[in-house]
């Protein structure tokens, strides 16, 4: 093999199939396979000598065949902490056939150590990392650690993503970055941790570069900025998004955008509309508590001193949805959470809630605190396997402050509630009523036109079908939304289509922890009974 030639299979690692990002009945109906692509490791491909061969194989949309094994030198791969699992198949498989294997990525930077028998170790953010790995690559060294100092990189030196690579009818939507870091302290939060509490953005003409070449590449549709919080750097973004503005106005809305951002973005009404008129249509956003305390002690200060309610209605009136953030198990919570945290949810209509359990991530202000008070680790009366999934499955992974079968069984009565279609739905046509869709555009070529058609018509008939009074809420929603706001009909039907995977996923999950409810109660048989703890919400009904 030459020098200055390497033949690179990148791998992206399947997620855990119970994590609540799967969407897996949603992006069915789209005709996708898959979410969101892996725009880690195609920024990584940017960084490698333009001699050096590269495919890339996303395990999540499609096999990795023996032949394009056998055709790589040298395999990349790496990922998020749901990903571990997959990660670690990818590395055995590799070392079994005796090919050289580079894992990276932030769940490998925050817990190097669980990836010992990978080869090389790219650990921190790559832009100051990959010079080095390919210049020790092609002097003949076949293991080793490279380490970048966290939250320092130069992000206007972060090249164009190698957009090509990917297959786009396999995604719901295509990501691009435009900021590192966030300018919060919140104790459970890795970001900080991993990239900083100083936002880095890239430069006005580096956004517009990577958005030209997807234009340029065919891809229409959703394009997710994937900053951990957009409004980190507010300076920096009001800068940009009139030139982003003006770039879409030019291409006559080729793409339409959704983001994360923190709940603070509704103290500024400028930057709403600009957001809205550069065509951004939702955010995820974390709430995790309606409790004060709560959010004071987790120093989650930015969430305090609002109206949640008055904050994300402000949101959906300048034409932006709100999906959200909510979490159990803080040691804040001096009895029974769930009947605020419902209400929370039911008061500020957010119908799609990633509603999980506390998780202590490695390397964050938590985990230290817990390590300082012993308290990380299951105490053994807790000791259950759950099934491979995220926090919302997999939570809790310390001693908690109060019962954990109260945790637990508030866990179950929030899922149930906000879950049932009468309630999701509910929300869902409060959010059309209130939704501003007056900027939104979006001009797509006939074929994926029909495609989206398509889609529609599936959707009608899965939701027509259904059992359990999906189908009367359903036509209920869509008939509201048409009566009252038609141009929000769109997004209303984008929240419906979620449903096809939150009812069951919400049902997978209560089933899950259910069982781990009943192993507590055999391991500690003299508490109480769980239909002794939890409030009467009825039975959660999901799509048949």
């Amino acid at each position: 093999m030459s020098t200055d030639r390497c033949r690179v299979l990148m791998i992206y690692p399947r997620f855990n199939p119970g994590s609540f990002w799967n969407y897996k009945a949603t992006c069915e109906l789209a005709g996708a396979r898959h979410p969101a692509a892996p725009l880690g490791l195609i920024t990584v491909a940017a960084m490698l000598p333009e001699t050096w061969e590269i495919r890339l194989v996303d395990l999540n949309a499609e096999e990795v065949g023996e032949a394009d094994l056998a055709w790589a030198d040298l395999v990349m791969t790496g990922g998020m902490l749901p990903q571990q699992e997959g990660t670690l198949a990818v590395v055995a498989r590799c070392r079994s056939l005796g090919k050289p294997v580079v894992v990276g990525g932030p769940d490998a930077t925050s817990t190097p150590d669980i990836y010992a028998a990978a080869d090389f170790l790219v650990l921190g953010e790559a832009e100051e990392i990959m010079d080095g790995f390919v210049q020790a690559w092609t002097t003949g060294a076949r293991s080793g650690v490279f380490r970048s100092e966290m939250g320092k990189t130069d992000v206007t030196k972060s090249p164009t993503p190698r957009f090509d690579l990917l297959k786009f009818a396999h995604y719901l939507h295509i990501g691009v970055q435009f900021s590192r870091g966030c300018p919060f302290n919140c104790e459970f939060c890795d970001i900080i941790e991993l990239y900083g509490r100083v936002p880095r953005t890239k430069t006005n003409a580096q956004i517009i570069r990577e958005l030209e070449t997807l234009h340029a590449l065919g891809y229409r549709g959703h394009v997710d900025f994937v900053d951990d919080n957009l409004i980190g750097n507010k300076k920096a973004l009001k800068q940009f998004l009139p030139v982003l503005t003006s770039w879409i106005r030019d291409r006559n809305y080729p793409f339409e955008f959704s983001t994360e951002a923190s709940i603070n973005l509704s103290d500024d009404a400028a930057l709403m509309q600009a957001m809205s008129e550069a065509n951004f249509f939702t955010i995820f956003v974390g709430i995790e508590s309606p409790d004060t305390d709560t959010l004071i002690s987790t120093q989650k200060k930015q969430n305090t001193r609002r109206s949640l309610q008055e904050s994300v209605h402000r949101i959906y009136r300048a034409g932006l949805f709100v999906n959200a953030g909510f979490i159990l198990g803080f040691d804040s919570e001096k009895g029974s959470v769930a009947r605020g945290m419902i209400d929370c949810i039911e008061d500020t209509a957010i119908p799609v809630c990633m509603v999980g359990l506390l998780y202590a991530l490695p390397n964050t202000q938590l985990t230290r605190r817990l390590a300082r008070e012993g308290r990380l680790g299951l105490p053994d009366e807790a000791a259950y396997t759950a099934e491979a999934g995220d926090q919302c499955t997999a939570g809790l992974n310390f001693i908690t402050s109060r019962p954990r079968r109260s945790i637990l069984t508030d866990y179950e009565e929030v899922l149930e509630a906000v879950y049932a279609p009468r309630s999701f739905f509910g929300r869902v046509r409060r959010v059309g009523r209130m939704l501003d869709c007056s900027n939104r555009r979006l001009e797509l070529p006939s074929s994926m036109e029909w495609q989206e058609l398509k889609s529609s018509w599936r959707l009608i008939w899965r939701m027509t079908t259904a059992k359990g009074g999906v189908r009367y809420e359903f036509w209920k929603t869509v008939i509201d939304c048409a009566v009252h706001n038609r141009r929000a009909l769109p997004y209303v039907m984008m929240m419906v289509a979620l449903y096809l995977h939150l009812g069951p996923f919400s049902r997978n999950v209560i089933e899950q922890v259910q069982r781990q409810i009943d192993h507590l109660a055999k391991a500690s048989p003299g508490s109480p009974k769980t239909s002794d703890l939890r409030s009467a919400h009825g039975h959660l009904e999901v799509v048949g």
